[in-house]
C-alpha cells in the first residue's frame, strides 16, 4: 500500500477517516445483500432512511433531500411501492400532492438492515484495544457534531446527544 506524507494532520486524519469509510461501506454493502427480507439498493436505503425522519413528504421534498430529479424520485418510489415498503397517500393539505409514507414492512427492513451493520461494526470493533475503542468513540462524538453543524442537521446532533446518553 502507498503511503502519501501530507502536509497538515488534518489532511492526514481526512485521508485516513476516508479509508475506513470505503472499508465501513464494503460492510454496509455486504449487509443490503445479507437481510433476510431480502436485497435493497442504496437508493432504496437512502430513501427509506429520509422517510423515517420525514414520514408523509411529498415527492418533491423527498427528491431535494435525496438530491434526485422528480423523475427519478418517482421511479424510486414506485419501485419501494411495489416492493411494499411504501405507501402513497393523497395528500391531506394539497389534492394536487401526494404524500409517501413508509409501510410497516418498509419500518422492519430498515430495523432489519440497521441490525445487521451494528453486528458487523461491533465484530470489528471487539478487535480494537480498549484505549483505542475509547478514544474512536470519543473522535467519533466530536466528528459526528461537526459534521452535523456543516451541513445544519438537528437530527444528526439529536442521534449524537443519544449516543452520549448510552456510551
Amino acid at each position: 500500500m502507498l503511503h502519501i506524507r501530507h502536509s497538515t494532520p488534518h489532511e492526514q486524519v481526512a485521508h485516513d477517516t476516508c479509508a475506513a469509510l470505503e472499508l465501513l461501506q464494503l460492510l454496509w454493502s455486504r449487509g443490503q445483500e445479507a437481510v433476510p427480507s431480502g436485497p435493497i439498493s442504496p437508493s432504496q436505503l437512502r430513501a427509506l432512511t429520509v422517510l423515517e425522519g420525514q414520514d408523509g413528504v411529498n415527492l418533491r421534498a423527498l427528491g431535494e433531500a435525496l438530491g434526485s430529479r422528480p423523475s427519478s424520485v418517482s421511479r424510486l418510489c414506485d419501485r419501494l411501492e411495489a416492493a411494499g415498503l411504501v405507501e402513497r397517500l393523497p395528500s391531506a393539505t394539497s389534492r394536487r400532492e401526494v404524500e409517501v409514507r413508509m409501510s410497516r414492512r418498509g419500518r422492519d427492513l430498515l430495523a432489519e438492515f440497521r441490525a445487521f451493520r451494528v453486528r458487523e461494526i461491533e465484530a470489528v470493533l471487539r478487535e480494537i484495544a480498549p484505549g483505542e475503542l475509547a478514544a474512536l468513540a470519543e473522535g467519533l462524538v466530536a466528528f459526528r457534531a461537526a459534521a452535523a453543524a456543516r451541513i445544519g442537521s438537528a437530527e444528526a446532533a439529536d442521534g449524537q446527544e443519544r449516543s452520549a446518553d448510552t456510551a
